[in-house]
């Protein structure tokens, strides 16, 4: 009989109810909780750190091209005629483009 009076006056302190409540928020509620910090944000570390693997290693091909563009006039005339489909006075320009199909 004690051990139910002293549950019960356990269940009606308003501290403790507010406590657990509190508890019970920051573990599933919040926008903090314990499944977004130790699953979703792991799994974004990764992908943010795939992705910035990925554009290290565009950033290092890119200034090789820049410095390509920057020391030979062959490689910017090159560039020009990909890129921008420029071309001599003298020359025509066929564009041929591949159809997409599904």
């Amino acid at each position: 009989m004690k051990k139910i009076l002293h549950i019960s006056a356990l269940l009606t302190n308003k501290y403790l109810l507010a406590f657990i409540a509190f508890m019970v928020w920051m573990l599933f509620f919040d926008d903090r909780d314990f499944v977004t910090t130790h699953i979703r944000y792991p799994k974004e570390l990764t992908q943010l750190e795939e992705s910035k693997a990925y554009y290290q290693q565009q950033i290092t091909s890119t200034s090789e091209e820049l410095k390509q563009l920057k020391s030979n006039a062959a490689t910017i005339e090159k560039y020009a005629r990909e890129h921008f489909l420029m071309k001599r006075d003298n020359e025509d320009l066929f564009i041929i483009s591949e159809e997409e199909t599904n």
